[in-house]
């Protein structure tokens, strides 16, 4: 199955199953504890309200990668944007040009739906996606600072 083109698609209700899994793998690499249940649980949450948009990577039948948009808006600007929230390809994909198919749909999204522009945060130490990024064009942000409050 190595040799079967990759595909992105939009994910929908009906890829909570195999979505689920690569969203918890997802968390668990950014440290959260397992939780297949609650991954689905608030992804379907997500979907049901229209609250995020989701774009899949399959290889054959298999989902191999995927990306979450969040919509936001720029008060500035007085127009729409997305955020990036998620990436995630499981590990034997890395390097096989999943993360680049997701950038691109997610750009193709951002501006098909009229925003101004795409946002994504990533790790400090995470060099691969920040190469993935600068070489797509994304400019790191040095004019301001990000501060987050846990609640």
């Amino acid at each position: 199955q190595d040799d079967d083109p990759l595909k992105t698609i939009r994910l929908g209700l009906d890829h909570l199953p195999s979505l689920a899994i690569l969203f918890d793998a997802y968390r668990v690499w950014y440290g959260a504890d397992s939780d297949v249940n609650a991954a689905e649980q608030f992804l379907r949450r997500r979907l049901e309200a229209d609250e995020s948009v989701i774009y899949g990577v399959l290889q054959g039948e298999d989902l191999v990668a995927f990306a979450q948009l969040y919509p936001s808006f720029s008060s500035v600007s007085i127009a729409s944007i997305w955020v990036l929230n998620d990436l995630f390809v499981v590990e034997d994909q890395r390097g096989t040009g999943c993360g680049r198919l997701l950038m691109e749909a997610a750009a193709t999204h951002a501006r098909t739906t009229g925003a101004i522009r795409l946002e994504l945060a990533t790790a400090h130490d995470n060099g691969r996606a920040q190469r993935l990024y600068e070489g797509l064009g994304y400019v790191l942000d040095e004019d301001f600072r990000h501060y987050s409050l846990s609640i």
